[in-house]
């Protein structure tokens, strides 16, 4: 049997509120789902339990996608009231290492971002080829987590 696709990517946040003014606000990703369950989400899946490293009550999750039926969809997750637990990892790091959108301007979408008050993850000049065009930058979420932003 083979995998058909990638359904969606998972990230744990320590503030929701604060993610959503970056993934949907900033990058103009659209809420697609959004509830507030126990950590089996209300079913059986005593298995999730042993994935997690701190004990866990609650989970809120919020789908985001950029428009109905697309894939796949970022699932931002966190936990209420709860402890967080962990730090975000770098290139050369075992892991997830970041998340990456395709962008049709790169330098404005830093222009964009800078506006916002969201600083790129090394200096603008680093990020220019020879010809002075810019076409990936890094840029750290909420969490520290690294967002590339290229041209397809």
């Amino acid at each position: 049997m083979e995998a058909t696709c990638v359904t969606h990517i998972g990230v744990c946040v320590r503030d929701m509120a604060e993610s959503l003014k970056f993934y949907r606000d900033a990058l103009g990703m659209k809420v697609i789902g959004e509830k507030i369950t126990d950590i089996t989400e209300g079913g059986t899946q005593t298995a999730r339990l042993d994935n997690y490293a701190l004990e866990r009550n609650t989970r809120h999750w919020v789908s985001l996608a950029y428009g109905e039926g697309a894939t796949p969809t970022l699932t931002l997750t966190s936990h209420p009231g709860e402890k967080t637990d962990g730090t975000p990892i770098m290139l050369d790091q075992v892991g997830i290492s970041h998340i990456s959108f395709g962008v049709a301007d790169v330098a404005g979408l830093a222009d964009e971002l800078a506006a916002k008050g969201y600083e790129l993850a090394g200096s603008r000049e680093s990020y220019a080829d020879a010809n002075g065009e810019i076409r990936s930058i890094y840029v750290r979420d909420p969490d520290g987590i690294l967002v590339q932003f290229n041209t397809p």
